[in-house]
Order: C-alpha cells, then structure tokens, then sequence
C-alpha cells in the first residue's frame, strides 16, 4: 500500500453532542459569594452542596471552558496530591489536568503497595503527612470509609473522587454541566421552561456514579418531569438504598420503574446508562441485557450520557451520532473540576468578574 494514497488526518465528522459553553453562561448571573465559601472545604457528598453553589460552579466551569487561554495561573504556587488506590482512567486524568491547566504542580500516587499503608500505617497519620507536602488532596479508594478515616487529621481540602460503592460527587456534577449544556434553559430559573423525561439504566443502590447523579438531580427538580429508573428483574428488590427514592420523590421528582429499557426510550430526552459497580477489590456488572446501539429506538434529539469506561452495553456505533454526549461529558468533567479547585484552594477571587 502506497501511505501517500492514505490520509493519516481524518478529520472526525462533526455529530457528536457538544453545546457552546457561552450559553450557559448566559442562563446564570454570577454571584461570587457562593463560590467564596468554597474556600477550603472538603468535598465528599453532593449533598452538602446547594442549587445555587452548583448553579455557580457551572458557570465557572463554562467560564473556563469558553475561554480556556485566559486563565493559567489561578493554581500557579499550589500543589496537588492526586491519590489513587482504585484504577482510574478519565477521572484522575481530568483532575490532574485540570490542576495543571490552571499552573499547579502534582504529586501523584497510585499504587497503595508503594506507600505507607503497605506497611501498616494508618489512614490518619497518612493525611498528617498530606498537610505538609500538599495544598488538596484527590482520593479514590475501594474503601467507602477511607475519606471519613482521613477527615479528623487533614488541615487541608480533600476531594472525593470515588469511594468503594458510596459517592462520586465531581462525576454528579460533570454528569450535571453536560446535561446544561445541552440545555442550558434548564439550569435558569425560568418556570416556563420544557421539563424533560430522564431515563436510567443501573441500580442506584449499588452503583456510587448513579447514586450520585440521583442526589444531584434532587437539586433541580423543576427541570425533571419524569425520572424512569430501568432495571433488570432480579435487581428489583436492591433498587434503591435507604432514603435514595425518598429524597428524590420529596424534592418533588416523579419516579417510575420499568424492565423494558426499549419501550421506554422513545419518550425518553436523556438516557444515563452504566453497568459497572465497584464492589471491594472488583467490580460487578447489572443489566447487561440491557445495551444502547444505533439501532436502538431512541428520540431523534435524545442524549446519552455514560460515566464511563463502558463494555456491551453502550455500542461504540453510536460514537458517530447525535445522541453522544458522552464524550462531551467527560470532556467537561476537567473545566468542572478546574471550577471546583479554584475554589478550594481560595483563588476563586481571581477569576470571579473576570469576562
């Protein structure tokens, strides 16, 4: 084969779902104050975070990613400790890019066998020695207890970035700032707005990227018209973990349950799907009857969003569609958390009012 006949450049056709950020800016007036109160804070449930905190953590975000050369100095002096225990591929990614587009410098671990815990050292005077060495830590561990082990000692911010089959609040809020993009009328206070049936796939009581995306929708009911969680027949009576329905169907969220994922999709705008739950030292798969492709019956303007890594149940022929904002997702998850560590690490003065 001749490689001049061959172009090594193809340029990917433009299908994939991915909004101009400037429109959600546009859907949210800034108000500093929020994101001041950031300052130093420890991140480990989306719940101890309000609709307006988050509703100004997106702007940010969209600030960042609507003008990307403008800011990277914000972390310029500060230093991150990215540990993770738990394999990571776009979560530990984004994060360290994130800190280093903003001028920060990175210690990394990720190996546990290559630390002190391999030797028996605690938790506690783990994050004894992170006051001294960093300005933030970013932990994944398989241990749902380890944050809570850490958090007496640390004088600094600690980001949950995944914690056995309990949270993962920054993926809750990247999952959020996609779906805002897409729509960004739906983060606005405006009642008049088109509120929209969101479906998914997973179990909520066993999956921490799902638990979480529940308790950050519980903050925006008035976009919601309908929540459909879909799920397998033998995970019927493990659905939902203590509180998980009542927090939602108290927020004011409609909740129905259905086993047929193919009858549903046609009245579905957002289908969130996964089937990967950590569970100690591995992981466990659901639903794994359960699979998207381009064939499937989905709405003509319907998205699809996937934390990601995904197996059989997300067809990689969907990849070159309008229904991927997959990849936008993820692609967003480093200017949300770029919004998130600004703030931690009290430099969110430097890039409120600035247009």
């Amino acid at each position: 084969m001749n490689m001049n006949d061959v172009s090594l450049h193809r340029e990917r056709p433009d299908v994939c779902g991915d909004a101009h950020p400037k429109a959600l800016l546009r859907a949210v007036q800034e108000d500093g104050d929020f994101l001041l109160k950031l300052a130093d804070q420890h991140v480990v449930s989306v719940d101890q975070f309000s609709r307006e905190t988050l509703r100004q953590l997106f702007r940010l975000a969209a600030k960042y990613e609507a003008n990307p050369n403008r800011f990277s100095t914000p972390l310029q002096g500060k230093i991150l400790i990215s540990a993770f225990y738990e394999p990571s591929t776009r979560t530990r990614l984004s994060f360290e890019s994130a800190w280093h587009r903003l001028g920060g410098d990175i210690m990394s671990i990720t190996d546990r066998s290559t630390t002190g815990i391999a030797k028996g050292e605690s938790l506690s005077d783990v994050a004894e020695m992170f006051n001294n060495y960093g300005d933030c830590v970013v932990l994944r561990d398989n241990n749902e207890h380890s944050i809570e082990e850490m958090l007496g000692s640390l004088r600094i911010p600690i980001i949950n970035a995944g914690n056995g089959a309990d949270e993962h609040p920054t993926q809750a809020m990247a999952d959020m700032y996609a779906l805002f993009k897409w729509r960004p009328e739906l983060v606005s206070d405006d009642e008049q707005k088109q509120k929209i049936r969101i479906g998914v796939v997973g179990v909520p009581n066993k999956m921490r990227t799902v638990r979480s995306f529940l308790k950050i929708l519980s903050k925006f009911p008035d976009a919601v018209e309908e929540l459909v969680v879909i799920h397998a027949q033998g995970n019927a009576d493990e659905l939902f973990g203590a509180d998980q329905r009542e927090q939602l169907e108290s927020a004011g969220i409609r909740i129905s349950t259905s086993q047929d994922m193919n009858a549903e999709l046609p009245r579905l705008d957002v289908v969130y799907i996964n089937a990967i739950s950590w569970e100690g030292d591995t992981f466990s798969t659901y639903g794994s009857e359960f699979q998207l492709s381009a064939a499937s019956p989905l709405k003509d303007d319907a998205i699809i969003l996937h934390p990601l890594a995904r197996g059989d149940e997300l067809s990689c022929d969907l990849d070159q569609t309008p229904h991927n904002w997959y990849f936008s997702q993820a692609r967003g998850a480093v200017f949300l958390r770029m919004a998130l560590l600004t703030c931690m690490v009290q430099r969110a003065e430097r890039v409120i009012d600035v247009v």
